[in-house]
């Protein structure tokens, strides 16, 4: 996103790794959705950018060639058709996807009707690893996309190898 206001900023890129429920990956999609020059100048500022000017670089790189709002969101629709069966809501999960749902009910409300209410935010279960157990992941940070999907599926794994049943 160009920044966390879902009300101010956009969606510059998406990523989805659908799963079986070992979170063996099955099927992926990615793109860079199309976000204005000029919103992307006066939103992507401040501390985080600053931290990561390569990101910016690049996402500001992919943004000429980046699609438009609703094909994106069609496209996102055909991928769930083709990999869930969609008479069943589909489950969102990643790390603080809180945020992100606030973005797809803002940009995406035909995506939106199709996610289940229910969410599996991996950040819970660092709270909770971390809290309780002191046990820490060290997810690498490279804040793009389908990386970030990657390493939120490595971090459950590891959390959940620490489980017994």
């Amino acid at each position: 996103m160009t920044g966390l206001d879902p009300n101010e900023d956009r969606i510059l890129e998406v990523a989805v790794i659908a799963t079986d429920w070992q979170f063996n990956e099955l099927a992926r999609y990615e793109a860079v959705q199309k976000v204005e020059s000029n919103l992307m100048q006066q939103r992507m500022v401040g501390e985080f950018w600053e931290k990561f000017p390569e990101v910016r670089s690049q996402l500001t790189q992919q943004n000429e060639q980046g699609k438009d709002t609703e094909t994106v969101e069609n496209e996102l629709l055909r991928f769930l058709e083709e990999q869930f069966d969609t008479s069943d809501p589909v489950l969102l999960a990643g790390n603080s996807i809180h945020q992100d749902r606030k973005f797809i009910e803002n940009e995406w409300p035909r995506l939106n009707a199709k996610l289940h209410y229910r969410m599996l935010d991996v950040s819970a279960w660092k709270v909770v690893f971390e809290g309780k157990y002191k046990k820490k992941f060290a997810k690498p940070e490279a804040h793009r996309a389908m990386e970030d999907i990657q390493g939120s599926i490595e971090e459950l794994k590891y959390y959940l190898a620490k489980v017994k049943l």
